[in-house]
């Protein structure tokens, strides 16, 4: 009887290792997502495209799908934060980036702020990027 007890505890203990073991594995954090800017710099003007691509940083690939719910373009950098434009999205050329039009009043260095959502994943991927206009 004593081990068909043992034996029974024996199983329970390795099938809760199992599972515990399972769920722990490497899943990735929000902080190993980021944006990049494509192009760094782009003409001043009406109607620019900017292209951004969000990866993972762990493998270098890039992520698809992710959903966008914060977009800000301002001139921070020059100091001038409430100076911003609208940003409005256009479909992306390929999977994981993602693309904006806004126009570019003036030349400068001008701030990218974006906030998304990667499926599977909690939190929000949040990056500021500076890209330059130029005339």
């Amino acid at each position: 009887m004593k081990t068909f007890t043992y034996t029974r505890a024996v199983r329970a203990a390795l099938i809760a290792a199992a599972i515990g073991g399972a769920s722990s594995s490497a899943f990735a954090d929000i902080k190993d997502y980021k944006f990049e800017l494509v192009d760094q710099t782009v003409q001043a003007g009406p109607d620019k495209v900017i292209t951004v691509r969000l990866t993972d940083t762990r493998t270098g690939k890039p992520v698809p799908d992710a959903v966008i719910f914060a977009t800000r373009l301002d001139m921070a950098p020059e100091g001038m934060q409430e100076m911003a434009t609208r940003i409005v999205p256009v479909p992306g050329a390929e999977p994981g980036t993602y693309r904006f039009k806004a126009t570019f009043g003036m030349a400068g260095r001008w701030q990218l702020s974006l906030g998304a959502k990667v499926q599977g994943e909690t939190g929000t991927v949040e990056n500021k990027l500076v890209i330059t206009a130029q005339k």
